[in-house]
């Protein structure tokens, strides 16, 4: 597969300044794909764009913006302005509660929603219906484990992650035969700032197996034609620590969308 052909002329990255969001820039642009990459703060995606365009030569423009601001897909339409955009990857989304749903101001979750959910949704209108016109292009939802059930301190968290999965599922079946692919990559414990920051607060050690974040960037990118999802560090047909495989879920979505298609009048 040539990247920037199914993948270019640009991307557009959000939660791009630390992580699995800054290793997904570094690799999508070292692939031949410039970035417009979306976080809050300045500085980190400063220096990120210095450091893309010092590595591989890829001018990246950046656009700082709070993902759980009523405005904020207006303000990532905006950067990216008339660009042609063949990949959309949401990767923004932690949880920096690890709190019981009552023991936060409603606010918080409010908020938790608006970033996991809503904001990643409108982006992925806008953006996959020039796609699916032109035949090509992906969008890369980035998951956690946390999507195949609920916690009583992961309560908002958990249930975003579940749209997360719910959603691409049904919209790699909707698109993958405009030639559109949509993945969303479900990881394990994976070495960011967010998470050594909550696990500091709670007093807690980093776990030893700990994913690192450039492995699973390069792991969710080499798999984006192997939709709806995938488990980090699992096979296709490997079920492992989830409910079920990437392969059995896929055909499970296959099937529904059948049955759905029956329901609604499609042939």
């Amino acid at each position: 597969m040539n990247f920037p052909v199914k993948y270019g002329p640009w991307a557009v990255i959000t939660g791009a300044s630390e992580g699995t969001g800054r290793a997904f820039a570094r690799q999508i642009a070292a692939q031949g794909v410039p970035c417009i990459l979306i976080a809050r703060r300045e500085a980190p995606l400063g220096a990120l764009v210095d450091e893309i365009r010092a590595e591989c030569g890829q001018e990246c423009i950046m656009a700082c913006v709070d993902l759980a601001s009523p405005e904020a897909f207006e303000r990532i339409v905006d950067a990216a302005g008339n660009r042609e955009v063949g990949l959309f990857v949401s990767n923004a989304g932690a949880d920096p509660n690890g709190a019981h749903f009552l023991d936060r101001d409603i606010q918080v979750w409010i908020d938790l929603l608006q970033r996991n959910a809503a904001t990643m949704l409108r982006c992925c209108h806008h953006f996959a219906a020039p796609m699916r016109d032109r035949g090509r292009g992906g969008i890369l939802l980035v998951n956690s484990g946390a999507c195949y059930g609920g916690s009583r301190f992961m309560v908002v968290y958990s249930a975003s992650k579940a749209f997360t999965l719910c959603f691409a599922e049904a919209l790699w079946d909707e698109l993958h035969e405009y030639g559109v692919d949509v993945l969303t990559v479900v990881m394990h414990m994976t070495d960011t700032p967010a998470l050594r920051t909550l696990l500091a607060e709670k007093r807690l050690n980093v776990p030893e197996s700990i994913a690192q974040p450039e492995e699973v960037a390069a792991f969710a990118l080499s798999r984006m034609a192997n939709g709806p999802l995938q488990n980090w560090g699992l096979q296709d047909d490997e079920a492992g620590y989830a409910p079920m495989s990437a392969a059995a879920r896929r055909a499970h979505t296959l099937a529904i969308g059948i049955a759905s298609s029956r329901v609604f009048g499609e042939t």
